[in-house]
C-alpha cells in the first residue's frame, strides 16, 4: 500500500466488504515522504483499516534522503535529471523503488510466510499480493518476480478507472487522497512542484536544499573517487529548482482543467509521466527507459 489513490481503494473496498477482508496491509516508507502522505496513512490506518481488523505494518529500509547526503552509506541511485558536460541531457539509473520499496516489503512477506531470509520458501508457500492499478494504466500490470509471491490486480478486475476510484474515496470522505511519492522524486510534474511550494514552505525549502546538495551527485560516489561527470537536478529543466520553470502550465493541463478535471490530474498528461510512486509500478518506468539511453554520467 503506498497510500494513493488505488492503494487506498483497494483497502477500503476489503475493510467495507465489497472485496474479500485482506490480511495485511503494507507500507514501505522511505522516510521522504510528504506529510500528507503520512496523515493520510495514519486516518486510513485509524478510520478504515483498524476498524475492519486490517493491521497496517510500516517497513523500511532506511532514510532515501540522509542516505543520498550520506558518504558512508550505500545509496540505491534515484533517477536525477542530469546534464553532461557536453550539454546532453541524461538520467541516473533508478534504484531507489527497488531498495527502498519492493525490498522491505519482500523481507515482511517472507517474515509473515515464516521464511525470513535467508530460509528458501518451500515450492507451493505464497502470498495473493494485491496491487492498485486501475484500467486507465493496465500496461503497468505484472507478475511478481519471485514464487513466493503471486500479483492480482482487483481493480482490473472490477474495471475500475482512477476517476471511479476517486468516486468512492470521496464517498467515504477521502476525497483529499494524496498522490503518493518520495517528496523530492525527480518524476514530479509542474503541479507537484508547485503544490509543494505554494502549501507547505517548510517542504518546499527542504527539497530546494536537497537539489542543491546533490549538483555534483550523491555523497558516496563522490568520497569514493567516483564523482558525477556532468549535474544533477531534481526537475527535468535541469535548472536548480528555485529557478525551475515550475509556474508553465502545458496546454494539456490547460485542456483537462476545462474539462474541470483538478490540476494535479490534469499534471499526469505532462511530457507522458504520470506523478506517484507505485511499489510494484513505479510511475516514471516509460520516462527512465526512454532517456536511460544516455547512460550514466560517472
Amino acid at each position: 500500500m503506498g497510500a494513493g489513490v488505488q492503494s487506498s481503494t483497494l483497502l477500503a473496498l476489503s475493510a467495507k466488504g465489497v472485496l474479500p477482508a485482506v490480511d495485511y496491509a503494507i507500507f514501505a516508507d522511505t522516510g521522504w515522504e510528504p506529510k500528507a502522505v503520512y496523515a493520510h496513512l495514519d486516518r486510513l490506518e485509524r478510520e478504515i483499516a483498524k476498524p475492519a481488523g486490517i493491521p497496517v505494518l510500516r517497513v523500511a529500509a532506511g532514510n532515501i534522503r540522509s542516505d543520498a547526503l550520506n558518504p558512508d552509506h550505500r545509496f540505491a541511485s534515484m533517477p536525477f535529471h542530469i546534464l553532461n558536460k557536453d550539454g546532453r541531457p541524461g538520467m541516473t539509473r533508478r534504484q531507489c523503488t527497488g531498495e527502498y520499496k519492493v525490498k522491505p516489503i519482500k523481507q515482511k512477506v517472507r517474515e509473515l510466510l515464516g521464511y525470513p531470509h535467508p530460509s528458501r520458501v518451500p515450492k507451493g508457500v505464497f502470498v495473493e499480493q494485491w496491487v492498485g492499478i486501475s484500467t486507465d494504466e493496465f500496461h503497468r500490470a505484472k507478475d511478481a518476480d519471485v514464487k513466493y509471491m503471486r500479483n492480482r490486480h482487483p481493480l482490473l478486475d472490477m474495471g475500475w478507472s482512477r476517476s471511479e476510484c476517486l468516486h468512492y474515496l470521496t464517498s467515504l470522505g477521502l476525497a483529499e487522497t494524496p498522490k503518493s511519492s518520495c517528496l523530492g522524486c525527480p518524476f514530479h510534474g509542474n503541479a507537484q512542484w508547485r503544490h509543494i511550494r505554494d502549501t507547505s514552505p517548510s517542504e518546499w525549502a527542504d527539497v530546494i536544499e536537497f537539489d542543491a546538495t546533490i549538483r555534483q551527485g550523491n555523497a558516496r560516489a563522490n568520497a569514493s573517487g567516483n564523482p558525477l561527470l556532468g549535474e544533477a537536478f531534481l526537475h527535468r529543466s535541469r535548472v536548480p529548482l528555485s529557478q525551475a520553470p515550475i509556474d508553465h502550465v502545458t496546454a494539456a493541463e490547460r485542456a483537462a482543467l476545462r474539462l474541470g478535471e483538478d490540476e494535479a490530474e490534469a499534471d499526469e498528461l505532462e511530457n507522458g509521466v504520470a506523478d506517484g510512486c507505485s511499489p510494484w509500478a513505479c510511475r516514471g518506468d516509460t520516462d527512465a527507459l526512454a532517456q536511460d539511453e544516455f547512460g550514466l554520467a560517472t
